[in-house]
């Protein structure tokens, strides 16, 4: 199967999975056959799936991730020991884990093509990962906590595990109990980690954006963190800060190399 063809069958399998979907029409260009792929998975809910869907949408979405180009973090330069600094797309990031900052559900974003990075994670790792977050869920009996984190596998991405997170939601005026729980975010997700053997996690900014904690301050309170459990722990995790957006590269860059 060319990509092209691997996409149709994906959408088409999926608009056969549901009855209202009858009468989608399938676009004839690449972007909007993605947008819809995309759309699809976003809204899907965890439920089984045959293996052919699969074995097709793993290898779509192995060829995309070789499309876009994969970073080893080993290849970054440490900007001081143990901690690295990296501006791009995690979904691209190689290294044992990724954190994902998740909502309380912790089974995904379901807003089509919405541009928070629990949907892009979710995305790109393939359906397997939200039948994997649910099964959790199941068994939990209850929404994840704030500054609490699960593990799982991290499918079709370029690293061994997921790290999922629920930050703190910020409404007024920040406060002293939302900065603890986002430092908890950050100590949960390296004690899991280091649980599971993890020897390399790559955070991102958790909390900021959509949950709305100021940028400045939650990476005052994540570098401080990590520094912190490095330090306490003797730890040799080493510890990747991704960010996306300018602002908070230059954030993360003017903390991490101040004196």
């Amino acid at each position: 199967m060319t990509q092209a063809e691997r996409r149709i069958y994906l959408i088409k399998e999926l608009l056969a999975e549901q009855p209202r979907y009858r009468g989608v029409a399938v676009p004839a260009d690449s972007a909007g056959q993605k947008r819809l792929l995309r759309s699809l998975m976003n809204v899907r809910p965890p439920m089984l799936v045959g293996e052919g869907f699969l074995a097709v949408q793993d290898a779509y979405l192995q060829k995309e991730l070789a499309q876009k180009g994969v970073t080893d973090y080993r290849s970054l330069a440490p900007i001081s020991e143990g901690i690295y600094l990296w501006q791009g797309d995690i979904t691209t990031l190689s290294c044992d884990a990724i954190v994902n900052a998740a909502n309380s559900g912790m089974s995904g974003c379901y807003v089509p093509c919405h541009s928070c990075i629990d949907n892009c994670i979710h995305t790109y790792a393939g359906v397997q990962l939200r039948q994997e977050c649910a099964a959790i869920m199941r068994e939990q009996g209850h929404e994840e906590a704030t500054g609490r984190a699960k593990l799982t596998g991290a499918y079709n991405l370029p690293c061994r595990y997921v790290l999922h997170t629920v930050g703190p939601i910020i409404s007024g005026r920040l406060t002293k109990r939302e900065e603890n729980l986002l430092a908890s975010c950050y100590r949960s997700c390296l004690e899991l980690a280091e649980r599971h053997n993890v020897k390399s996690i790559a955070f991102c900014c958790i909390s900021t954006g959509e949950f709305r904690f100021p940028n400045d301050r939650a990476a005052e309170i994540a570098v401080r963190t990590v520094k912190e459990y490095q330090a306490e722990q003797n730890s040799g995790i080493q510890v990747i800060f991704n960010v996306f957006k300018d602002i908070d590269y230059e954030i993360y860059k003017n903390l991490l190399t101040a004196g």
